[in-house]
């Protein structure tokens, strides 16, 4: 695949992932919204973002194939064991900006920059470690 295309894709596959995020945190929001409220979002959100972003990277940007249900659950323990650490960053992005700014608008900003920085170390760790064909020796 050319490389433009896949980036175009990264980054499409990004927004969408995004969207579908921020709008399960405002979900959350809307049924719970007391006191660490924007915690179980955070939560929420990451998990469907993640869902998310799995199927769309693992179908179209690495058209990759898994054999069977456990190589299916292998890979997307891969996948999330990849994003821990752009979790992190995501998170600390998000509620830095909600401490400081204490604006809804400031907040979902602080997350879009952790998500995006996030998105891209996790197509790189992606592409070494989770959507590469093993090899038996």
């Amino acid at each position: 695949m050319k490389r433009s295309l896949k980036y175009t894709m990264l980054v499409v596959f990004a927004i969408i992932a995004i969207v579908s995020n921020l709008l399960t945190q405002e979900l959350s929001f809307f049924v719970y919204d007391q006191r660490y409220a924007i915690y179980l979002a955070i939560f929420m959100g990451t998990g469907v973002g993640r869902v998310v972003k799995y199927l769309l990277d693992k179908t179209f940007l690495f058209n990759y194939k898994t054999k069977n249900v456990s190589h299916e659950g292998r890979t997307f323990f891969l996948y999330t064991l990849m994003g821990l650490a752009t979790t992190l960053l995501y998170v600390v992005f998000e509620v830095s900006f909600d401490y400081i700014f204490n604006d809804k608008l400031m907040r979902n900003i602080g997350a879009v920059i952790g998500l995006t920085l996030g998105y891209y170390i996790k197509y790189i760790l992606d592409s070494k470690f989770v959507f590469v064909e093993k090899t038996d020796d």
